[in-house]
């Protein structure tokens, strides 16, 4: 496996920590902004929108201009560290989220390119694996990141965070720009016939089923940490270990998912589902005891965030896996991740209390699942589709 490989995967996992972080930071974000905790994590959801609108465009951009994946790779990469350098500076709310939103424009962009020097730098036979370990830096964002990034907050401050992913990010730049290889630019003529997979409504079924799926683990997710301290009552000191607990659950999730995906893709997200709408609704009827709680965090984090190959290898089978389409792919579920984040708030600042996006949560998986029940016994979205 080529070096740039496991540099692109530190680029990935360098994003997608300041993507999850604020989770882990809202108490103190809340007090230095002067702000409730439900606003702190529209944060989330900024950043998550910010990708939406920005993943699609570059691409579409980058189809059209032909710039080199390297050269585009390197130059969001710089607007993504001047972002987060802004939202490390910020003194107020409204200034961090207009950084959020621009860190979330340039990470969705070196995201889809990440993918794309990937795809580049191996063999067709290897493309799997290889792409495997790029995401893999997301997964461990949250076995390493946030919980890292959270307790660097506890003992420097939040900015000391913040400034944490500015060097990252930046030490993934230089390392790309030494061993990234000259890309030759997508041919334009290709977006066409990206286009035309748009047309294809099974295609459409499935973006609906991530975007649900991933809206009903963050609702959940984005509001942990205010839960676990103010209900569940454990100290605050206690959060990055059971962060931590829950990224590796994560990543325990994400290798067995990963293994079975192909070919049990439809019948693992039902089973999936139906076991993270039950964990959350017990979550919500039993924060209050800590042990249950950190019991329903594993199962939460088994069969969350673990999902993801199961909902890119249902994509991937029902079209043809063009940059476009993976790249809209990465908006829809940062759609549902900005939704489920709003709709956890909106239910606190409305009177609900914090075991309102629990409850929300497991509305959304309901959702999910019935978004799936349609194509329970069929082999693949393809086959249904020919």
């Amino acid at each position: 496996m080529p070096l740039i490989v496991y540099i692109l995967g530190l680029t990935i996992f360098s994003l997608t920590t300041s993507e999850f972080m604020v989770a882990g930071l809202m108490p103190s974000l809340a007090s230095a902004m002067q702000v409730p905790v439900d606003r702190i994590g529209y944060l989330i959801s900024l950043y998550a929108m910010g990708m939406v609108i920005g993943g699609p465009l570059a691409t579409f951009i980058l189809l059209r201009l032909r710039v080199s994946n390297k050269n585009g790779l390197l130059g969001l990469l710089a607007v993504y560290i001047a972002a987060q350098s802004a939202a490390a500076s910020a003194t107020d709310y409204d200034f961090m989220a207009a950084a959020r939103i621009a860190g979330g424009v340039a990470a969705a962009g070196c995201m889809g390119i990440s993918l794309a020097i990937c795809a580049d730098v191996v063999g067709a036979a290897t493309r799997g694996r290889a792409a495997a370990v790029v995401i893999g830096g997301l997964m461990l964002a949250s076995v390493l990141g946030v919980p890292i990034a959270t307790l660097v907050e506890q003992h420097l401050g939040w900015r000391a965070s913040f400034w944490l992913v500015v060097v990252l990010a930046t030490l993934s730049m230089v390392l790309v720009a030494w061993l990234a290889p000259r890309a030759q630019p997508t041919a334009t003529a290709s977006l066409d016939q990206e286009l035309a997979e748009f047309r294809n409504p099974h295609l459409w079924m499935a973006y609906a089923s991530s975007a649900l799926i991933i809206g009903a683990v963050f609702c959940g997710f984005s509001y942990f940490t205010a839960i676990l301290t103010e209900i569940s009552g454990f100290p605050a000191s206690s959060i990055p270990w059971l962060l931590g607990i829950y990224g590796i659950a994560n990543v325990v999730g994400n290798g067995v998912v990963g293994r079975y995906a192909d070919r049990y893709t439809i019948p693992i997200m039902v089973w999936g589902m139906l076991v993270l709408g039950i964990s959350l609704a017990l979550f919500a009827l039993f924060a209050q005891e800590q042990a249950i709680s950190i019991g329903l965090l594993i199962v939460t984090g088994l069969v969350g965030m673990s999902m993801n190959p199961a909902i890119i290898a249902r994509v991937m089978r029902t079209v043809h896996p063009g940059p476009l389409v993976n790249t809209v792919h990465t908006s829809v579920i940062n759609i549902g991740l900005a939704a489920g984040s709003w709709i956890g708030g909106a239910g606190i600042a409305a009177g609900y209390g914090l075991r309102a996006p629990l409850w929300a949560g497991v509305g959304l998986a309901v959702l999910a699942l019935a978004s799936l029940l349609p194509y329970v016994g069929q082999r693949s979205s393809r086959a249904l589709a020919a």
